[in-house]
């Protein structure tokens, strides 16, 4: 047999049974995103955030958030938590800035962000983290959700409950969602009028919520949090308007979009800090 065909081979049993995880160095970054065929984390070198001052109208999430994480850090008790609600509201942006405020504070925390199509690896992924226990982790799963004879839910229960072993005591998990209960509502009706046992059915499918410790809502904002949102983005970056230019142009912006919100504000700012010459 010659050289060609022994590569090919090797290489077709890689595919079926890859080498093992070979876990990173975790001093080298501080976030990571986890990868899968073959099994990686991925160093991520500079993460995509805002700072947590600028999350306007979210106060009580925010130090919800950020009182969890910081108890996490610190060695100490913390939950499990899910954020839902309006879209574009800071859900997944609240998550990467108490990231950066809990380093601000001098404690050390790693982001890993997991994809949802992704959860079904998770076990391997804390078999992983649970042997780092120097460290400390943070999984993120952003716009978590389920849709119809979709399984996934059963392997997020390995993060949230941890099975036989326990949830590793270095690991914790924040995931964002439009939905309360992560499942669609037309799911949840239909297992209630077609399943022998409706309240059953039903419980299977809405206690997957339950096993987050927190749940922070986040809903619309008001007209004076949108204009404020803008305002803290100008005063951050040194754009100059007035407040009734300000005012007028954001009002017909989020007229334009049929919305208004956190991320509505933020693409109006960088249409305003373009045509002021400003680079974000």
């Amino acid at each position: 047999m010659n050289d060609d065909a022994l590569i090919r081979i090797a290489e077709a049993l890689e595919r079926i049974a890859p080498a093992p995880l070979r876990a990173p160095d975790f001093d080298d970054a501080d976030a990571y995103i986890w990868h899968v065929a073959p099994d990686r984390l991925q160093p991520v070198a500079e993460v995509n955030r805002v700072e947590i001052d600028l999350l306007v109208g979210i106060t009580r999430s925010r130090d919800t958030l950020l009182d969890n994480t910081v108890q996490f850090a610190r060695g100490l008790p913390a939950n499990n938590a899910l954020l839902w609600g309006a879209r574009g509201m800071g859900k997944s942006s609240l998550v990467k800035a108490v990231h950066a405020a809990v380093h601000q504070q001098g404690l050390r925390l790693k982001l890993v962000e997991v994809h949802r199509e992704d959860l079904p690896s998770i076990g391997r992924l804390l078999t992983h983290l649970r042997a780092a226990r120097e460290h400390r982790f943070v999984l993120f799963c952003d716009d978590l959700s389920f849709s119809h004879d979709d399984q996934h839910y059963k392997s997020l229960k390995a993060v949230l409950d941890g099975g036989v072993e326990g949830r590793p005591a270095n690991v914790l998990f924040y995931a964002t969602s439009n939905r309360r209960h992560l499942m669609p509502r037309d799911m949840i009706e239909n297992e209630r009028s077609t399943a022998i046992n409706p309240s059953e059915a039903v419980e299977e499918k809405v206690s997957l919520s339950d096993r987050f410790g927190l749940w922070l809502g986040f809903h619309p904002c008001s007209q004076e949090d949108y204009l404020a949102m803008i305002r803290g983005y100008c005063v951050a970056y040194g754009v100059e308007i007035s407040d009734a230019d300000l005012r007028a142009e954001a009002i017909e912006w989020q007229a334009t979009r049929g919305a208004r919100s956190g991320r509505v504000a933020w693409q109006y700012f960088t249409d305003l800090a373009g045509r002021r010459g400003v680079t974000l």
